[in-house]
């Protein structure tokens, strides 16, 4: 059986297209001819990201999300391209930096659209934001520790807070991403309500939040539920006018994201429509006026994108077929970092030994192989003894659910320049960002030269708003 033909098999169950767009596009579903196309004209590793399929995602939210605020996770892709869709079709941005609040700025959010939450931020991230929250009095800040109230308090800051809860219960699909219980996250929720009180002599406290993790599968839907109903229980508490504190005026409860998209080809989509009912179950019943708040990333941006590589080099060893590619671990670094499973289809393209074209990808015999990128590392591999209609040298191969933390996560490592980027929109292929070179690895360096340009170490610098991202 051939790799396209093994993912038919795997597509044929789970996503059903009838009532509209099927819940999860695998990488079977994008058109071969096209993205050999986008290949050939902007070389590889090449990133194609379907604004479209972003719109459809938000929508699907939405949908099942009709009374909640829905905020996008700036975080899984911050494209200017993305964001721009992302606003258009009606999302919130919640940022993790003072660099993600600029690009969301620059890709026309305002500030009652735009939720800053920073672990531990850096100074010069605090000063810009405060000084971006001058202009823009209705962006909020999350808060995930006591010190950085007092932080915000001694620069002048007293706008809108938001209070960051550690629920003690996390989720996600890898231990690095499940922040609900992990002690680097928010406010210990023994000490939540003390601590939100307490803020809102010096602030306006407008809501609370946590998060459970990253990558929230069906499997864990029931720790998802956990801290959901421990937030419900605490905007509770913090508006009860009968209590013993006088009641804060919360408009929100924000209980994350992290839903889950299936990367293996047999895996299920999310059944977002339950995980929204059986949000809504545990949170309720919320005080009035208090609006439930989510905000995923990975959902949004996830099936919208995927990584084209070349094929290289192909070494037969005595223990296993290595397929030498252009990508590595500095274009996609997930399978190096988390272990993580991404789907890879064959697309074709490469010539066999005698200079030949080589068959259709369906017409060559499914291989176990290791694909492999160029960085100098053991680690650098993009999957490992993985079924896929034989490689030749020339194959273009197509690396599929990359469109959240893909680019996001690109380096420099090894001076490797990050890959350029595609958006799709509404069929039409436009640069979303170009190509780095050689040039642009040493840039920073050069710059560092010219004592005119050079900034002195520690002073705070305010991002550039506008122009190339």
């Amino acid at each position: 059986m051939s790799d396209r033909d093994a993912g038919a098999a795997a597509d044929s169950g789970g996503d059903d297209p009838a009532d509209g767009d099927p819940p999860v596009r695998r990488v079977s579903d994008w058109d071969a001819d096209r993205l050999a196309a986008l290949a050939a004209e902007h070389g590889t590793p090449l990133y194609v990201q379907d604004l479209d399929r972003v719109r459809e995602n938000c929508e699907r939210l939405r949908d099942a999300f009709p009374d909640a605020d829905v905020r996008y996770a700036v975080k899984a892709h911050t494209g200017r391209a993305v964001l721009e869709a992302v606003r258009e079709a009606g999302l919130d941005a919640e940022c993790a930096s003072a660099g993600e609040v600029d690009r969301a700025l620059a890709a026309g959010f305002g500030g009652d659209r735009l939720h800053y939450t920073a672990v531990n931020p850096p100074a010069r991230d605090l000063d810009y934001v405060v000084g971006v929250a001058e202009a823009e009095p209705d962006l909020t800040v999350t808060v995930g520790a006591v010190d950085t109230l007092d932080r915000l308090a001694e620069r002048g800051y007293d706008g809108r807070v938001c209070v960051r809860v550690n629920p003690g219960v996390g989720a996600g699909h890898h231990a690095k991403v499940r922040t609900g219980g992990a002690a680097k996250f928010g406010i210990p929720y023994d000490r939540a309500a003390d601590a939100a009180r307490a803020a809102a002599e010096r602030f306006d406290v407008v809501g609370i939040h946590a998060h459970a993790g990253s990558g929230i599968d069906p499997d864990q839907l029931d720790s998802h539920r956990e801290m959901v109903a421990r937030m419900g229980e605490l905007a509770r508490d913090l508006t009860d006018p009968t209590g013993d504190a006088a009641p804060l005026d919360l408009e929100y409860v924000d209980v994350g994201g992290g839903f889950g998209v299936p990367y293996e080809e047999a895996d299920p989509p999310l059944d977002l429509s339950a995980v929204a009912e059986a949000t809504r179950e545990a949170v309720a019943p919320l005080p009035a006026g208090v609006d439930l708040a989510i905000e995923p990333g990975r959902y949004v941006v996830a099936d919208a994108g995927l990584l084209l590589t070349r094929v290289n080099t192909v070494k037969p060893t005595p223990d296993e077929r290595v397929v030498g590619v252009d990508a590595g671990m500095t274009d996609l670094l997930r399978p190096a970092m988390y272990d993580a499973y991404h789907p890879i289809r064959n697309l074709g393209g490469g010539r066999g030994a005698d200079g030949s074209d080589a068959p259709a990808p369906e017409e060559r015999e499914a291989t176990a192989v290791t694909v492999a990128g160029p960085i100098c590392e053991t680690g650098d591999t993009l999957c490992r003894d993985r079924a896929l209609a034989d490689p030749v040298r020339g194959d273009l191969l197509a690396v599929g659910i990359a469109g959240a933390y893909g680019y996001e996560m690109a380096s420099q490592y090894n001076s490797r320049p990050r890959p350029a980027e595609v958006a799709l929109d509404d069929g039409t292929a436009t640069i979303a960002r170009r190509r780095e070179s050689l040039a642009d690895v040493t840039a920073a360096e050069r710059a560092a030269d010219r004592p005119e340009t050079a900034t002195e170490p520690g002073t705070p610098t305010e991002p550039e708003t506008g122009g190339e991202r």
